[in-house]
């Protein structure tokens, strides 16, 4: 069974030991509430840490939030890529949110078992969300241009990371006909120039600035 020590410390060798326990005890807590409630495929608990945490990190090699940034995680499902993501840059904010409750249940639940105080987790659509923050997460939750509409006037116009304010979106497979229908720029980073597993080969993270009314 993968473990932090030989897949996500191979990636990210700089982890504090908390950290380093935090993601060591997120496969025995998602079995656990899987057996409850089905929030991940039988078969991907088998490559927990490859298809659900490495994958989430996949967007902090393109971007290292810094202290203070607000992201919002739409459509988390079981707190993907929010929960990993909150391990690696504890002074971030996170909010996760999903229209499911069963799955904001799990989510809720794993991040007070890792004491994840920059967690916020809420049963949600992002339509109705009052708020901005400087960076959407989502792994491929629906196409890009019926994703965009639901975070319109939801992202922050004053930039203080490496990347402007926008999206980033873990897409899998040809993205260029989908990502052209927006209309919008946007940038594609290859997962498998980071990661050297297989499963990485298709893998992308899509980031769009956003750049309406700047």
């Amino acid at each position: 069974m993968p473990t932090t020590s030989n897949l996500i410390g191979k990636y990210f060798p700089e982890l504090s030991p908390k950290q380093i326990k935090q993601f060591d005890q997120l496969q025995a807590l998602y079995e656990n509430w899987n057996s409850k409630i089905n929030v991940i495929s039988r078969k991907d608990m088998d490559q927990f840490y490859l298809h659900h945490v490495l994958h989430s990190l996949g967007i902090a090699k393109v971007i290292s939030f810094e202290a203070e940034s607000e992201i919002l995680d739409v459509g988390t499902g079981g707190g993907f890529p929010g929960i990993p993501l909150a391990i690696l840059f504890p002074a971030a904010h996170f909010h996760l949110v999903d229209s499911i409750g069963k799955k904001i249940t799990v989510v809720a639940e794993v991040a007070k078992a890792l004491q994840l105080s920059n967690v916020e987790v809420q049963q949600a659509r992002a339509e109705s969300l009052d708020r901005t923050y400087d960076f959407v997460v989502s792994r491929a939750v629906t196409r890009m241009i019926q994703f965009y509409p639901w975070i319109k006037g939801k992202i922050k116009k004053k930039d203080f990371n490496s990347l402007q304010n926008g999206i980033l979106y873990l897409k899998g497979g040809q993205i260029d006909e989908e990502m052209q229908e927006t209309g919008k720029p946007y940038r594609t980073f290859p997962l498998s120039s980071f990661f050297e597993e297989d499963f990485f080969e298709t893998k992308k993270v899509i980031y769009m600035p956003w750049t309406e009314k700047r």
